[in-house]
């Protein structure tokens, strides 16, 4: 018996089609065309899709959809990725997942909004107890002792310049 990729391509070509004309026809990507012909079933996700792309292949060449099905069935469960089933246990979920779950279901219409006005709030409270603590503190404050500091101790006096110019007579 012909398996499913050999039926898909001799149905093709007895209509006289080539694989664009038939993803035109089917809308689905010529990738996915060439794939389902070449019997390469690793190329989609899930059995799902297989099953669908090829009923929708095989009723827009006109071939027996359910023989067609039946045949695709027996070769799916022949190949070790799709012959066992998804396991219908759940997994663990994480705090990512509730995290996410809880994010999905805000109404961001409303949160978006009181989030942007929370943070102008904050950042205006932020600005007026900056602007109000440069206004009350002493500008003189951050200056050292002064420019003037004497090397001794001792003396009660200013030093007197000594290069200046000589009198004149």
């Amino acid at each position: 018996m012909a398996t499913v990729a050999d039926m898909l391509r001799q149905g093709r070509e007895a209509r006289k089609l080539d694989v664009h004309q038939v993803a035109d026809l089917t809308k689905i990507k010529t990738e996915h065309i060439r794939a389902m012909e070449e019997g390469r079933w690793g190329a989609f996700s899930a059995p799902v899709y297989i099953r669908g792309f090829v009923r929708t292949y095989a009723q827009t060449l006109k071939l027996p959809i359910g023989q067609v099905l039946v045949q695709l069935d027996e070769e799916l469960s022949r190949t070790p990725e799709f012959s066992t089933p998804p396991s219908l246990i759940p997994r663990k979920k994480t705090v990512l997942d509730h995290a996410m779950l809880l994010i999905s279901t805000l109404n961001w219409g409303l949160v978006l909004p009181l989030l942007l006005g929370l943070a102008v709030i904050a950042t205006a409270v932020w600005g007026y107890a900056l602007w109000r603590r440069h206004k009350t503190t002493d500008p003189l404050s951050t200056l050292g002792p002064g420019l003037y500091q004497p090397k001794s101790g001792g003396g009660e006096y200013l030093p007197l310049p000594t290069n200046y110019p000589p009198a004149k007579p």
